[in-house]
């Protein structure tokens, strides 16, 4: 008996996507739950898992455009694997095209070197863009084809003969140019930061804050915070309980335009920008009012983690009222962040940074961070959206302020 392995739901607004990407080859055995498929849509990317055990038959191959409940493939549930069973692809050749990240097969293209050569260290035995970088790095220990020795293996003379001679098999010609269809994520990236700059009258004022205080408050508490609640204490719970200490004494940047009508937000669900290998993802801290500094450190891990694995739902997604963005992890110095629509407002944070400032006469060396906010004019006045920065500035310069509400 057969059985049809379809497009899942993904949500009302999801009507389509693109099957980027088959985690098994036609004709395998597939055992039942495992992965068979990314998806990629204009909001998410997911993968389709096998209902039942069997051999596959592909309907479609990868880089097709598909709809909800369309019949990508079928499973045979009476086929059976032969006696000690048949590795997926995905077991027995992890540095296969289809099982590779862009950024390894951009490496592979731009350095000539060969995925399958390499010892993966992901996911399943995945090679990841540092395998591929580690492998550039290293001497090849093994004879190239004809049976020369490596340099290190022959001697002087012999290896110096043999050098010229090997040379040409490592050279490749890079091409001047390449063309790759943009994902069905990225478009949505794209014309969504392209709308919020047409749409909204975005305006972004600046301000730094003195980062000394909190510095000081992880180092001191930093091991008993591990030990109690098993994630680090970092600098996104400060700025997470400074935004919504903030918001309370500016509400207009929790609030968002919708037609003629303004939207007051009485919740404090926060956005988390998350890089990934696929584009920019911000999933929804909820709450954040009621959590604790643990729980805000937790639910960040936790969303980002989602995020980079390919595990974000829609739901993740949708919701939040304002936005933190952290470009310091990258070494910006300063930027000008876009909201996230329909959001009012977006905090951008940046590297930390030794400069010399002068305190109390004194001229000290301080670790000072620049803050960028980004808020829509057609609700927020240049006043409220400078308040609210110095509220976040305050807050994180003198962090018992989020303990008294001063």
């Amino acid at each position: 008996m057969s059985i049809e392995v379809k497009i899942p739901p993904m949500g009302e607004s999801i009507t389509s996507g693109v099957l980027a990407k088959w985690h098994v080859a036609d004709g395998a055995i597939v055992k039942k739950d495992q992965p068979l498929f990314e998806l990629e849509t204009d909001k998410i990317t997911s993968e389709g898992t096998a209902e039942a055990a069997g051999k596959i038959t592909f309907k479609v191959p990868a880089g097709t455009d598909v709809k909800i409940g369309q019949v990508v493939a079928t499973i045979d549930e009476t086929a059976t694997a032969p006696v000690g069973g048949v590795p997926s692809p995905r077991e027995a050749s992890p540095a296969k095209s289809d099982e590779q990240s862009p950024a390894v097969r951009r490496l592979a293209a731009e350095t000539g070197l060969d995925p399958a050569s390499v010892t993966g260290t992901g996911k399943a035995g995945r090679v990841t863009k540092g395998d591929m970088l580690a492998a550039g790095e290293k001497p090849s220990a093994s004879a190239p084809v004809g049976g020369v020795p490596s340099p290190r293996e022959a001697a002087p003379a012999v290896a110096a003969a043999a050098a010229p001679a090997a040379a040409p098999s490592v050279a490749l010609a890079k091409e001047r140019q390449t063309r790759t269809k943009l994902s069905k994520l990225r478009q949505t990236i794209a014309n969504r930061l392209v709308a919020a700059q047409h749409e909204a009258a975005m305006l972004t004022t600046f301000n730094e804050c003195d980062m000394s205080a909190v510095m000081e408050l992880r180092k001191k508490y930093q091991d008993d915070f591990v030990k109690k609640n098993g994630v680090k204490l970092g600098f996104m719970s400060f700025f997470t309980k400074a935004v919504v200490h903030a918001l309370r004494e500016v509400p207009a940047v929790n609030a968002r335009i919708d037609g003629d009508s303004v939207v007051q937000n009485h919740y404090y669900d926060i956005g988390m920008a998350v890089s990934t290998e696929k584009g920019l993802m911000v999933p929804v801290i909820r709450d954040c009012d009621t959590l604790g500094m643990a729980g805000i450190e937790k639910a960040i891990a936790d969303a980002a983690k989602k995020a980079r694995d390919g595990k974000i739902t829609l739901a993740d997604l949708e919701g939040g009222v304002f936005t933190i963005t952290n470009g310091g992890i990258f070494g910006s110095m300063l930027s000008t962040p876009i909201l996230n629509a329909p959001q009012s407002g977006i905090l951008g944070l940046h590297a930390i940074n030794d400069r010399p400032m002068a305190v109390n006469g004194q001229v000290v060396i301080r670790p000072m961070m620049y803050l960028a906010l980004s808020y829509d004019h057609r609700i927020v006045d240049g006043k409220e959206a400078v308040t609210f920065l110095v509220r976040v500035k305050q807050a994180i310069e003198d962090p018992a302020r989020l303990l008294i509400g001063a």
